[in-house]
């Protein structure tokens, strides 16, 4: 027993002793190989530069964002003379801090990246030290990385890319290997080129919305401003934008909030543009007749509660219920539709659903199952109250108007080709499906079409020459610390589709929480709009209603015209030119008033009135 106890002494006393000579020697060990270390090679650390990020492009082929060659800085620690005095020459160029940047330098022993893909001017300034002998230890080294030419311009769209190249946001993100191939085992150490995509994005009309966006949140003081321009018989996205935007070269220098894409994925209440969804429904499920008629004395009133509207507007139609945007009207006429044919008809329009647009982050919106709402649900999502939708269902579900009642698919993608030229992808036009009958549809937009003319809720958003259908909205937006609507923070926001002869372009206009007494669209959406239409028609090849060509065969019949008269009822003049309006003045018992010139767009009476000795008739022209 004892000489087996004398043995475990004696092992134990050699291992002991053999770790306190050996410890010594793997900590020398340690040092050396610390201390002679390799400086990593130039071309060993840009080894990715192989990689070569395919271009994205508007649809003409103008460059959105680029592959570029930039230098970023990076430091030998052995090598520096002067910690201190590098850590603050760096600081000053490359706008770190310098206490932060000098705790980097002491606390490493080797190579060190001190900041990626620097700009030109930071590369120009340390070359010049370098030039002078007056930072030892510190390199420039080239690598690829990413360029937005245009800086700020589609920005939301582009999205991004990190410091290796890999994309972060927008197409960036989404499209990400087709931009950048990664290796395989088949082309590991040669040049990999990734593919070009086109956007069906209009540089042009890019750069005009931006514009007008930026200037019209300047000017209402406004949280943010969207504006979407579309074209309403392909589906193509000619122009999206928000308001703030960022510059994607420089994106870690915006907040989240300038870096969020609303269009694709913020969701609010619409606010009365929804009613050309909601009254379409009614009437294509016949529901409710166009010449039904419903009686607004300032409110909708039923059972406990009430719901205010913007004015008193008597008895009025499908078409004055759009006119006019009368709140009231809407919630009568919601009474004659049943829950859940109205659920299943805006679930058809889109809502509730992404649209598949394919940037990151689509929010689907809300529209809750008819099982959910309550007694106030139907009349109050009528006008745009308890349902969200985000800015491309608005515009996707636009669409139905404009195409004899098919909805298209909005895409932003045009064509993905090859670095050597051959066509990967190509998009275009995608019906949904049919939504509502193409006499629905027609309707409906005749009946936006009022909206713009004389007293019409979006009069202040027409254009002179050019046949518009719009609808106005006005959103009150939630207070999230009460639960219910603000008194102070509203949506104003305008939907167009326009020529109405032949509808081409889908414009929508929405200003988020502007600032001041003013909050109505007619006053804020309206005039942005407006400027929009007329900077629109410099920069594109819009065919408008004064633009109409005229084929025919040479041969000309003269029809003489047929006299206007006023009998015992009141006839409708609408269309009628102010030259064959002329004879009524002859009549000695009614007074007749023309305002404006061209042909009769409104009147007072309105046709089928009974005509009385003294009655004055009113009738606007334009």
């Amino acid at each position: 027993m004892n000489i087996r106890n004398n043995q475990k002494r004696r092992l134990f006393y050699f291992i002991f002793f053999l770790l306190i000579l050996l410890v010594p020697l793997l900590i020398q060990l340690f040092i050396f190989a610390v201390f002679i270390q390799k400086e990593p090679d130039a071309a060993d650390i840009s080894s990715a530069n192989s990689i070569h990020r395919g271009p994205i492009l508007d649809r003409n082929g103008k460059i959105l964002a680029i592959q570029t060659k930039q230098n970023s800085v990076s430091a030998w620690i052995p090598d520096i003379t002067d910690i201190n005095e590098t850590a603050k020459l760096l600081a000053v160029i490359l706008d770190i801090d310098e206490t932060f940047l000098l705790k980097r330098l002491q606390k490493n022993s080797g190579f060190l990246w001190i900041k990626r893909k620097v700009t030109t001017t930071e590369a120009q300034k340390i070359q010049d030290l370098l030039d002078n002998n007056s930072l030892s230890g510190i390199k420039l080294i080239p690598e690829m990385g990413r360029t937005y030419p245009k800086y700020n311009l589609a920005s939301h769209i582009l999205g991004y890319v990190g410091i290796d190249n890999i994309g972060l946001e927008g197409v960036e993100y989404a499209y990400n290997e087709m931009l950048n191939p990664p290796e395989t085992g088949e082309n590991t150490g040669t040049d990999i080129y990734g593919n070009q995509i086109f956007l069906t994005i209009d540089m042009n009309v890019q750069y005009t919305i931006e514009k007008i966006a930026a200037a019209a949140k300047e000017k209402y003081k406004a949280e943010s401003v969207m504006i979407l321009v579309e074209q309403a018989q392909t589906g193509e996205i000619l122009g999206m934008c928000s308001s703030p935007d960022f510059n994607p070269n420089d994106f870690l220098k915006y907040s989240a909030f300038e870096r969020n894409d609303r269009p694709v994925t913020m969701a609010y209440e619409p606010g009365s543009v929804m009613k050309i969804f909601t009254l379409s429904s009614m009437l294509d499920t016949m529901s409710i007749d166009e010449d039904d008629k419903f009686v607004c004395n300032g409110y909708y009133e039923k059972e406990n509660f009430k719901i205010k509207c913007q004015g008193i507007h008597g008895t009025i139609d499908a078409q004055k219920i759009l006119k006019y945007s009368c709140n009231a009207g809407a919630a009568y006429a919601s009474e004659k539709i049943d829950k859940n044919t109205l659920y299943k008809m805006l679930t058809n329009f889109g809502f509730g659903r992404s649209t598949d647009l394919g940037l990151p982050g689509e929010n689907p919106g809300i529209l809750r199952r008819p099982s959910e709402w309550s007694a106030r649900s139907k009349p109050t999502i009528a006008f745009g109250q308890e349902i969200s939708v985000t800015a491309l269902q608005i515009i996707q579900a636009a669409t139905v108007f404009a195409n004899d009642g098919a909805m298209l698919k909005p895409f932003i993608i045009k064509r993905i080709v090859s670095s050597d030229g051959k066509i990967i992808n190509e998009y275009g036009k995608t019906v949904v499906h049919t939504v509502l009958s193409s006499n629905t549809a027609r309707k409906v937009l005749l009946m936006m079409e009022t909206a713009t003319m004389t007293d019409g809720s979006a009069r202040p958003a027409a254009v002179e020459g050019l046949r518009l259908a719009a609808k106005t909205g006005t959103a009150q937006m939630l207070d999230p610390k009460t639960g219910k609507y603000s008194e102070t923070d509203f949506i104003p926001s305008l939907l167009g589709i326009f020529p109405v002869s032949n509808p081409q372009i889908i414009l929508y206009v929405a200003v988020f929480k502007p600032e001041g007494q003013q909050y109505l669209s007619s006053r804020i959406a309206a005039p942005v709009f407006k400027q929009t239409i007329e900077e629109l028609l410099t920069v594109m090849e819009i065919n408008t209603d004064q633009t109409t060509t005229i084929e025919h065969s040479g041969e000309v019949k003269i029809i003489k015209p047929e006299n206007i008269e006023i009998g015992q009822k009141m006839p409708d003049l609408t269309g009628t030119p102010k030259k064959l309006l002329l004879p009524l003045f002859k009549r000695q018992d009614i007074t007749i008033i023309i305002n404006g010139e061209g042909y009769v767009v409104s009147q007072q009476p309105l046709p089928g009135i009974i005509i009385k000795k003294g009655m004055k008739i009113v009738l606007e022209l334009k």
